[in-house]
């Protein structure tokens, strides 16, 4: 069997008792294809009072992934993209050059007991479109392929695999599945020059060998390995084209660091495009990128 890594998550509270769980960066490993952010977060059963909004803050380098399996939030950006993000749908927000953009919950669900659960990814952009223009995308559930492979429930959320693909345009060769196994389901893995599999909710299994769930382990280029589960489980597939090292700072990415630098500079002193409709914002952190 191939070597393959494995990826443990660590806690992180995004305020208010919002909590995730973190796999990449990973202190072994940056990035699984273009993906160099994974978070996962919930399910959680947020109370009427529960305050989940996170305020406009900035990005440049990369494209958010946002993806839920249950509960809504609320987009908007300095494009002026207004967005209701619900389960199934995938949102793709291009920051290039720079972006600015919250994630609230909507009017309607304030007020009321209320399930979240999703994953929000980061892919780097290729270096050549790092500057590009900012631009956001919704791609609604209905428009992404679903299909049945020996036993499996397979959505196509970005990329290709067994002859369907996503409508969702990358910048780079970008693979993204939603897996959902019955007890006993097994199926070859696609290829991809990098992969990873991630377990949702619960075990699942890689060539007959139990991996535990809210782990990341990554597959070698060329390995396609049986993936199953002893119970109904849920697990995701990422990869794709590797594009290289990348500087990471707060929510900044760039292949050059004293970008990083620039954009720190920039969100201090108010120059980038602000939020229509938003009056705060997340202060910059007080430790500085170093140049």
């Amino acid at each position: 069997m191939a070597e393959r890594e494995t990826l443990k998550p660590h806690a992180k509270d995004l305020g208010g008792g919002f909590v995730v769980r973190r796999l990449l960066p990973a202190a072994q490993r940056q990035a699984v294809g273009p993906f160099v952010f994974f978070d996962h977060f919930g399910p959680i059963v947020a109370q009427p009072g529960d305050d989940h909004d996170v305020r406009p803050h900035p990005h440049i380098g990369l494209a958010t992934v946002t993806y839920l399996f249950e509960g809504a939030m609320l987009h908007r950006d300095s494009t002026g993209a207004v967005q209701r993000i619900e389960p199934g749908a995938i949102n793709w927000m291009t920051a290039g050059r720079g972006i600015v953009h919250s994630e609230r919950t909507p009017g309607d669900l304030r007020g009321v007991r209320r399930r979240v659960h999703g994953l929000q990814l980061w892919a780097a952009l290729p270096e050549a479109d790092e500057e590009t223009a900012p631009s956001f995308a919704h791609t609604p559930a209905q428009a992404l392929p679903a299909l049945e492979v020996g036993g499996a429930a397979l959505r196509v959320l970005i990329g290709e695999a067994f002859g369907a693909a996503s409508p969702v345009a990358t910048r780079s060769p970008t693979l993204y599945l939603d897996i959902t196994l019955d007890a006993g389901a097994a199926f070859p893995l696609p290829l991809a020059p990098e992969r990873a599999l991630y377990g949702v909710d619960a075990p699942l299994r890689l060539d007959g060998e139990l991996v535990a769930p809210h782990t990341m382990v990554t597959i070698a280029p060329g390995d396609e390995p049986m993936l199953s589960a002893d119970a109904p489980a849920r697990v995701v597939l990422i990869g794709g084209e590797p594009l290289g090292r990348r500087h990471m700072w707060w929510n900044f990415v760039a292949s050059r660091r004293e970008r990083l630098v620039q954009a720190a500079d920039d969100w201090a002193a108010g120059r980038f495009d602000a939020v229509p409709g938003e009056t705060d914002f997340i202060p910059l952190p007080d430790r500085r990128p170093a140049a």
